[in-house]
C-alpha cells in the first residue's frame, strides 16, 4: 500500500508517487505515430492536466557564446567580454541573467573567460560545457569555474541510432560521468538532450532519480537542463508526453523531486514556439529559462534572451533590476562589431519593431503614441516610435517625421497644415507619381527639412 505524506509544496496529502524503473527496451522508442519524419509531427492529447507551480525565484541563464556561436563566425575574445559586460549591465544588480555559459576549447575561449572571471562579477555566474571526460572536468576546474554542462541526450534516437547504446548502458555511462565531475569538484549541469522525443517514465524519470540519490549521496546540487532540442515541445494543456512542456516539468519535479531551483529549460524555435515553451516551463515550475541573445543560436535559434526579460516583467508585474535600455545598446552592438544582420521584423530589436509606414497609423501616434507603440519604447528601449515615409505615409506620416526631428532639435511641433510639412509631402508625392517604388531614406528627409526650413525663414 502506497503511503500518504503531507506534501511541504501544495500542504496537502498525497500518495508517494510511484517509482518508474528504467524500461530497458530491445527496439528504440522513436514515437513514430507522432514524429512521422515524412509528415508533419503530431501534436497528441490525453488530457492529464498539471497544476501549475510557478517557483518563488525565477530567473534567466544564458546560453550566447556557447550555442549562440554554433550558427554563426565566433565572437573574438573581446567581443565576449564587452557582452558579458552588458548581460551584466542588463541582468542588473539581483542577477536576474543568473549564469552564462562558455566553451573551453580555443585560446580564445579560454581567454574571454579568464577576463571575464577577473571582473569580479557575482552575475551572471560563468559556466562551461565541456566533453564528457576526466582530461575536460580538470581543465575546467584549473580555469576556476565552479559548474558545467554534461551532454547526456535521453531519447532513444540518440540512445540507440547515434550512440548504438541500450538504455541502460547509456544510464550507467551517463551517471560514471557525473560522478567524475563531482569528483573533480565541480556541480554537475545535465543536458537532457531532446527530452521532447524522450520516452518520459522509461527513461527520463529513472535517470532524473538516480541523479537526485546520487545529489543526496554527495552533497552536490545537480541541475536538469530540459532540452528540446528539436522545438517539438508545446504548451498545450492536455497535451500528451513526450511533447507536453508543462508535464516533463511537473514530472521531474513529482516523480523525481528535482527542486525547482535544480530545473531549467532550453528551448529551440524550430515551430516557433520556442518563448512559449519557456513561460509555459516557468509557469509550472522551472526556475531558470535558457536563453540567447537575439535568439541567436543552433538552426532557428533559441528562446530570444530579450523576450523573456518582457515575459518576467509581464508576469511578476516589475523588472526586478534589469535594465532593459541595454538590450538597444547589445543589439547595436551586435550588429556593429560582428556585422549580424538583424532581420528588421524582429520585435523589440529591429529596425521595423515599431515603425509605421500607414499615414493613418501615423496620425493616430500624433495623437497619442499608445494607439499604435507597444509601450514607451523610448523610456524602456531607448528607442522612440518611427515613421516611415512612403507612398501610404500621408501628410500624416510626413508631419510626425518632422515633428520628431523638430522634438530632437529642442523645437517646437508643427501642425499638419505648416507649410515646411506641405511642402516636404508635395516633394515625396513627386516622387512617388514619377515611378519612386522605394521609401524615402532618412537622408533625404532630412535635407528637404532642411530645405524647406530655410525657405521658411
Amino acid at each position: 500500500m502506497r503511503d500518504l505524506t503531507l506534501s511541504n509544496k501544495t500542504y496537502k496529502l498525497e500518495q508517494d508517487p510511484y517509482s518508474y524503473q528504467l524500461q530497458d527496451v530491445e527496439k528504440p522508442e522513436l514515437f513514430r505515430q507522432m514524429f512521422p519524419y515524412t509528415e508533419t509531427p503530431k501534436i497528441a492529447f490525453n488530457y492529464r492536466r498539471v497544476p501549475e507551480q510557478m517557483a518563488e525565484d525565477i530567473f534567466i541563464t544564458d546560453t550566447s557564446f556557447r550555442d549562440g556561436q554554433q550558427s554563426r563566425a565566433p565572437y573574438t575574445t573581446e567581443q565576449m567580454v564587452h557582452i558579458y559586460k552588458l548581460l551584466n549591465k542588463l541582468g542588473g544588480p539581483n542577477g536576474m541573467i543568473r549564469q552564462t555559459e562558455f566553451f573551453v576549447y580555443s585560446e580564445k575561449d579560454r581567454k574571454a573567460i579568464e577576463r571575464c572571471m577577473e571582473l569580479g562579477y557575482r552575475f551572471p555566474e560563468i559556466t562551461t560545457w565541456i566533453r564528457a571526460n576526466k582530461k575536460d572536468f580538470e581543465l575546467v576546474k584549473s580555469i576556476g569555474v565552479k559548474e558545467t554542462g554534461i551532454l547526456v541526450s535521453c531519447s532513444d534516437y540518440h540512445i540507440f541510432e547515434k550512440m548504438g547504446l541500450t538504455r541502460s548502458q547509456a544510464l550507467e555511462k551517463y551517471l560514471g560521468i557525473v560522478s567524475d565531475c563531482i569528483e573533480a569538484g565541480l556541480r554537475p549541469r545535465c543536458h537532457f538532450e531532446d527530452i521532447t522525443r524522450a520516452d518520459f517514465y522509461g527513461f527520463v524519470v529513472p535517470f532524473a532519480n538516480r541523479l537526485m540519490d546520487l545529489s543526496k549521496e554527495s552533497g552536490v546540487p545537480i541541475k536538469i537542463r530540459a532540452c528540446d532540442t528539436m522545438g517539438y515541445g508545446v504548451p498545450y494543456p492536455g497535451a500528451a508526453l513526450p511533447r507536453s512542456v508543462s508535464g516533463i516539468i511537473y514530472g521531474l519535479q513529482h516523480y523525481s523531486d528535482v527542486p525547482s531551483e535544480m530545473i531549467e529549460w532550453h528551448g529551440h524555435n524550430d515551430f516557433y514556439k520556442g518563448v512559449v515553451n519557456a513561460t509555459t516551463a516557468w509557469m509550472y515550475g522551472a526556475a531558470g529559462v535558457n536563453c540567447s541573445l537575439l535568439g541567436i543560436g543552433e538552426r532557428t535559434g533559441n528562446v530570444p534572451l530579450e523576450a523573456m526579460v518582457f515575459e518576467y516583467a509581464s508576469l511578476r508585474g516589475h523588472l526586478n533590476g534589469m535594465n532593459t535600455q541595454v538590450i538597444t545598446e547589445i543589439a547595436e552592438y551586435i550588429q556593429r562589431e560582428t556585422k549580424y544582420e538583424i532581420p528588421p521584423m524582429t520585435p523589440f530589436v529591429g529596425a521595423n519593431f515599431n515603425l509605421t509606414r500607414a499615414g493613418i497609423h501615423a496620425d493616430g501616434m500624433m495623437k497619442n503614441p499608445e494607439i499604435y507603440n507597444i509601450f514607451d519604447t523610448g523610456a524602456l528601449l531607448n528607442r522612440p516610435p518611427k515613421v516611415s515615409i512612403s507612398s501610404t505615409s500621408g501628410v500624416a506620416g510626413v508631419a510626425f517625421w518632422v515633428n520628431e526631428r523638430r522634438k530632437m532639435l529642442g523645437e517646437e511641433a508643427l501642425p499638419k497644415t505648416d507649410p515646411i510639412i506641405k511642402n516636404i509631402y508635395d516633394w515625396v508625392t513627386e516622387q512617388y507619381d514619377a515611378g519612386r517604388i522605394t521609401v524615402i531614406s532618412e537622408e533625404e528627409l532630412v535635407s528637404q527639412y532642411d530645405r524647406f526650413s530655410q525657405a521658411a525663414g
